[in-house]
């Protein structure tokens, strides 16, 4: 018998290399893109259908009306009302999820294998068929109009809102998939049947299709279930979505507040438009934001809260998109301390640009936390499927997921500090603060921005 010597930790090898399933492209004689992969963990089947265009796609005076197209999906088809659509899914034992992101819509149904074409053929009735009735648009838009003014109490949220306003203004991405209470007011059924009508359309959409059988046998589910789809005389072109940007807009102001009078805490959001997620330098600026503000032991988190005790927590990221993302700072401080924390916040933006470049723990860590059980985010269909969704949302090589670790290890600190200083830009910065206005006012005065911009919530 090998006894273990407890006495001292194990030797870290090096990572296996990770191996991402095969992926198979198929083209349906509608046009409808199909991507297949095996996997053979657990028998279930996992299909994901996206569709171009997204919140980004909302006319300007109709904000929110992807997201409340898409949320007519599952309230009836051809013959079944929402209650019959529910059961449907639960006789296949289905999960069933749809999302809104700025630059598609993403509709995800997961089955056993048994059920594949059940399953599929229920998603494409949806998908394809929705009922679109009058009580159940009328519901639904209220119950959005409902939320949003529940929203209007919830300082995280009128952040998330005015802050996107500010960096983008009008653009496509400057709103909330949810949208704004006057143009749901203003929204008819006409509005939701027609964009769905436009958008909707196999040539416009890609179908991710994972799970426990052979690839032909999954194409064959996916035809089956799709093939029927036609495409409608007025669909929308890829090519013209909006929100597909270039350039970064420019803010109406560096500093903005929306007033919050009593509030014992400020919310704050400091950021800019930076960078487009298939930039060449996307693993750098991970290393990067991991050092600055992406994880637990990063600077800014231990800058705000364990150093100073501004905080609960703090944490930086870049809101990935087609167009140019932004990259954004978002913590909650005591009122008394939110100028302080300001500039703070600024001071570590700023240094991690080369006056402090990430030391050799720093890199270590930061790269651990991206690449140590990378796997794990690969385990289920679901996960494996959803990922497949985001290369071809992004226009990524199949190859990508087997490529990040490697990519991700060979960021040196030099990089760190050259990607920093390029995407990064302090004098861009737009900081907006949710919070008691009188309360702060003077103390803003210290910080390099002028007078603020009042923002009514």
């Amino acid at each position: 018998m090998i006894r273990a010597d407890r006495s001292r930790l194990p030797e870290v090898g090096p990572d296996p290399p990770f191996r991402f399933p095969a992926i198979v492209r198929h083209v349906l004689p509608n046009g409808l893109q199909v991507r297949t992969l095996e996997h053979h963990n657990v028998p279930v089947v996992t299909f994901v259908l996206q569709v171009w265009g997204g919140a980004g796609a909302d006319p300007a005076d109709r904000h929110g009306l992807c997201a409340l197209t898409a949320d007519m999906l599952d309230e009836g088809t051809g013959t079944l009302s929402a209650i019959d659509v529910s059961e449907a899914l639960a006789q296949i034992g289905a999960e069933f999820d749809i999302d809104v992101a700025p630059d598609a819509v993403s509709v995800t149904l997961t089955t056993l294998t048994r059920f594949a074409d059940r399953g599929a053929t229920l998603l494409a009735s949806m998908a394809t068929r929705p009922s679109m009735h009058a009580e159940d648009f009328e519901r639904l838009r209220q119950l959005r109009v409902n939320r949003l003014q529940q929203l209007r109490d919830v300082p995280q949220a009128v952040a998330e809102r005015a802050f996107l306003r500010l960096l983008y203004g009008d653009h496509p991405y400057g709103h909330l998939s949810i949208g704004n209470e006057s143009s749901l007011r203003a929204m008819t059924l006409d509005d939701v049947r027609h964009f769905h009508s436009r958008s909707f359309r196999p040539s416009g959409a890609t179908l991710v299709v994972v799970g426990a059988m052979s690839h032909e046998e999954l194409r064959a589910v996916a035809e089956r279930a799709f093939g029927a789809w036609q495409e409608p005389t007025d669909a929308v072109e890829r090519t013209g979505i909006a929100s597909e940007i270039d350039a970064p807009l420019v803010p109406e102001a560096r500093l903005a507040v929306v007033p919050r009078d009593g509030a014992q805490q400020s919310e704050l959001r400091i950021g800019h438009l930076s960078t487009r997620r298939d930039t060449p330098d996307y693993a750098a600026l991970l290393v990067l934001n991991a050092v600055l503000g992406g994880q637990f032991v990063s600077r800014v988190n231990l800058k705000l809260r364990e150093e100073k005790g501004y905080t609960y927590g703090a944490r930086t990221g870049f809101d990935w998109r087609r167009g140019v993302a932004p990259f954004v700072l978002q913590t909650s401080v005591h009122t008394a301390v939110t100028a302080d924390a300001i500039q703070d916040a600024l001071d570590e933006i700023l240094s991690i640009r080369g006056t402090r470049p990430a030391g050799g723990r720093e890199m270590m860590l930061a790269k651990a936390t991206l690449t140590r059980g990378y796997s794990r985010n690969f385990e289920t269909s679901q996960q494996v499927a959803r990922s497949v969704a985001q290369l071809v949302l992004y226009d990524l090589p199949d190859s990508y997921f087997e490529e990040f670790v490697p990519r991700v290890e060979a960021v040196d600190a030099d990089e760190v500090t050259r990607v920093a200083a390029r995407y990064l830009d302090p004098p861009r910065l737009v900081t907006l603060i949710v919070g008691d206005h009188q309360a702060i006012a003077a103390s803003l005065r210290s910080l390099p921005f002028g007078e603020p911009l009042v923002i009514a919530a």
